[in-house]
């Protein structure tokens, strides 16, 4: 059985990429700009990595797989709201 390890910054750090990914959405949905949507995409890929680390599922490598790709898809998502047309 593996150990599970909550601890509450992680536990904090999730609950917080869950309030960023409603508040993208919402904001997506108001005004159809794709940016939030990036936004909430790359939080949601940053709570997959805090689950793989509190059930204790995955290995080092692959959360940082993971949240690179995250970071990329936020990064991407400034690019286009610092040069909106």
């Amino acid at each position: 059985m593996r150990n599970i390890a909550i601890d509450p910054m992680n536990a904090l750090g999730l609950t917080f990429n869950v309030i960023i990914v409603v508040v993208g959405y919402w904001s997506y949905k108001k005004s159809r700009d794709m940016a939030p949507l990036y936004i909430s995409a790359a939080f949601v890929l940053f709570g997959v990595s805090y689950i793989i680390t509190v059930l204790n599922l995955g290995r080092t490598s692959e959360i940082l797989i993971i949240r690179t790709i995250a970071y990329l898809i936020l990064t991407f998502a400034v690019y286009r709201l610092a040069f909106k047309r």
